[in-house]
């Protein structure tokens, strides 16, 4: 497994899943900003250098920031958000592709901001919709060469990201407002990627699985 991780800031981050991964994983980290093309292709050969090919691929790299007024968001997030979240993964893929061939899956992290979008998030919210097209038109793309494309939508998850990027008054009800009342944790999530990775999903492709505590994806 080769985890990529931004440096400095989540080294300790990549080493915590390292750790969890057990002693008898190959695990690598890689740090780098993934918001180029060329950063994602050097990443890609890495992984093939290192782990000699790649069955699995999740892209899961994402920057949100939220503002309460259309004019509080600057030309530099929109380019940050867009680059982390579309162009990134876009890269990724591309270079990972042939090495995905005859039974890869490629797992994308979208969102219910997607379908339900907050007018706070109204970057991060179009980026996840664009990676919902995106993966219904890769799954067409490359299904005839052997590879299946998913995305898990997660709801309202509760991470480091939130208090991170939200208003207090926002994070004081985060979550409260789906059908199950409550925000989901990281390990409710984890099983819908182990799910898409698996042979069990060997039909599966072309669609975004919903982790949302009863809010629609569709």
């Amino acid at each position: 497994m080769l985890v990529g991780h931004l440096p400095q800031e989540e080294e300790e981050d990549a080493r915590t899943t390292a750790e969890l991964a057990g002693d008898d994983a190959k695990v690598v980290l890689h740090a780098a900003d993934l918001r180029t093309a060329e950063a994602n292709r050097a990443l890609a050969e890495r992984a093939v250098a290192e782990l000699g090919g790649v069955d699995v691929l999740v892209c899961n790299a994402a920057f949100q920031m939220a503002h309460d007024e259309l004019a509080d968001f600057e030309p530099e997030q929109l380019e940050r958000t867009f680059s982390t979240n579309v162009l990134g993964p876009f890269a990724l893929i591309q270079a990972m592709a042939p090495q995905l061939e005859h039974g890869g899956s490629v797992i994308v992290t979208t969102s219910v901001q997607a379908y339900q979008p907050s007018d706070h998030l109204l970057d991060y919210a179009a980026t996840k919709a664009a990676l919902n097209n995106l993966v219904v038109n890769l799954a067409q793309e490359l299904g005839p060469k052997g590879t299946r494309v998913n995305a898990v939508a997660p709801g309202p998850i509760w991470t480091p990201l939130i208090p991170a990027t939200m208003p207090l008054d926002k994070v004081e009800g985060f979550g409260a407002d789906v059908p199950l009342g409550r925000p989901g944790q990281p390990v409710e999530v984890a099983a819908a990627y182990v799910f898409l990775a698996s042979d069990e999903a060997s039909y599966v492709s072309g669609t975004v699985l919903g982790v949302t505590g009863g809010k629609p994806v569709f």
